[in-house]
């Protein structure tokens, strides 16, 4: 818990007031689970006397448009909100922060049990109205008010993610409920933080997503990734079961290949492990007696771009995850052919592919990809991928070009079109392996402008 919780609290309650610890930091606190963002709600003081009083503690920023949120160091404290539902979704609320609303009447607002208790950091004591400690011990997710539980439609979203993330059940009355609340006024930003979570913070994301075809949010939002159930596949190589279940089963492998990578590479991964067979049910078809999804490698860019496109993800943090995504997709197969090629694969191979996809992020889908079949694949192909892709420096970028124009400028070639289809014809040469200095680029340069000018 953060330094500044308990002074605060005490602060608070000299003035008359008092503050309690709200949310994800309390049902954390009881699952034994970290946690390192503290709300604190505060009852009895008008905001302005609120404000005032934090100043004690360092800088205050206000956040929040209809409702008073005070952002104090690594806290947020907060006035007990009352809302008024005015319009359809997540946004069609007013809310009003109310010093004097009850702690139970602000909990009933929350949307899950385990999330409606709160601590009382100086007397050590827990209110929880609604029964989530009980829940927890059941480890069951359920609404707070199933009356206004869909009054907030990204709840239907935090429901897959919390029950993958703490593998809870859901209660069986709000599972029925779910599937009954529209979906369609929920922006991508909104949908992407609840699956961002979703990938990244459960162990097994395949609960949540198999939860998510229960309740209906795959109809709703991806039916690209709806199409996968009931695809089949050819049971000698995949006796799991049909597309779906593979999926699921590769998202789980894909999990515990992501834990030593930046942020936007573990999503690059988990987001091509959702989307690298969306190809499989236009291309999936019985050829001489055998299930064959010819092509899907390619067939699956644009349904993953669709599913792209929704979630809104594009560059994070400078990488750009929908280019690996995509070239995931298009290229999850590479690996495992590379490595079974009866004939030797050039480094070439590498150097090109290397241009379209990181192969190390292709490396660890396409493991992920044989291990999540069952059936006990020999899956060594992909390790010897990623170390040939090491010992040749491509494991995550192509080579740089040996030779630039200013080098082409020095022989007297000018910028436009022949400049840029000698520095082409260079780098080709250069990703064969033929031309592996500056001075053999140079050679080869005046060599192939010589003999095009005399044709």
């Amino acid at each position: 818990m953060s330094d500044q919780a308990v002074p605060i609290a005490r602060a608070v309650e000299e003035a008359g007031g008092r503050a309690l610890i709200v949310g994800g930091w309390v049902r954390d606190r009881l699952m034994g689970r970290e946690s390192k963002d503290v709300d604190l709600e505060v009852y009895g003081l008008p905001a302005d006397r609120l404000r005032e009083l934090l100043t004690r503690f360092g800088s205050v920023n206000a956040v929040g448009e209809s409702f008073t949120v005070f952002k104090v160091g690594d806290i947020d404290v907060a006035l007990p909100r009352r809302e008024s539902k005015v319009g359809r979704g997540h946004k069609g609320f007013e809310v009003h922060g109310d010093p004097n609303l009850s702690p139970v009447e602000a909990a009933r607002r929350r949307d899950f049990t385990i999330n409606a208790i709160s601590w009382d950091p100086l007397r050590n004591t827990y209110a929880d109205p609604f029964g989530g400690r009980d829940d927890i011990e059941r480890r069951l997710l359920r609404a707070v008010d199933p009356s206004t539980f869909g009054d907030d439609s990204l709840r239907v979203l935090r429901a897959i993610q919390f029950a993958a993330r703490f593998e809870f059940n859901l209660d069986p009355e709000t599972e029925v409920l779910c599937p009954t609340i529209p979906l369609d006024d929920l922006p991508s930003e909104r949908i992407w933080g609840e699956i961002e979570k979703l990938l990244l913070q459960a162990q097994r994301p395949s609960l949540g997503f198999d939860l998510a075809l229960r309740i209906g949010v795959i109809d709703a939002l991806f039916p690209e990734i709806k199409a996968l159930v009931g695809c089949p596949q050819e049971p000698e190589w995949h006796p799991e079961g049909d597309v779906w279940i593979h999926t699921l089963m590769v998202v789980d492998q894909a999990r515990t290949r992501i834990d030593d990578l930046p942020h936007p590479k573990k999503v690059a991964i988990m987001l091509g492990a959702v989307c690298h067979d969306l190809g499989k049910p236009p291309t999936t078809a019985f050829v001489d007696g055998r299930i064959r999804s010819i092509d899907h490698e390619q067939a699956g860019v644009e349904p993953a771009s669709a599913v792209l496109d929704r979630l809104n993800v594009h560059s994070i943090g400078g990488f750009d995850v929908r280019r690996e995504v995509l070239g995931i997709t298009a290229h999850h197969l590479k690996p495992g052919m590379f490595g079974m090629s009866k004939t030797p694969v050039s480094d070439g191979a590498f150097r090109r592919l290397a241009q379209k996809v990181d192969l190390e992020l292709l490396a660890r889908l396409a493991k992920s990809d044989c291990m999540g079949r069952g059936g006990g694949f020999d899956c060594s192909s992909m390790d010897w991928f990623l170390e040939r892709a090491r010992q040749l420096g491509v494991e995550h970028a192509p080579p740089p070009p040996l030779l630039l124009g200013r080098h082409l400028f020095s022989l007297g070639v000018k910028p436009g079109p022949r400049m840029g289809e000698i520095l082409r014809a260079v780098y080709e040469r250069q990703l064969d392996g033929t031309v592996t200095t500056l001075d053999e680029g140079l050679a080869f340069a005046r060599e192939y402008n010589l003999h095009s000018c005399s044709e």
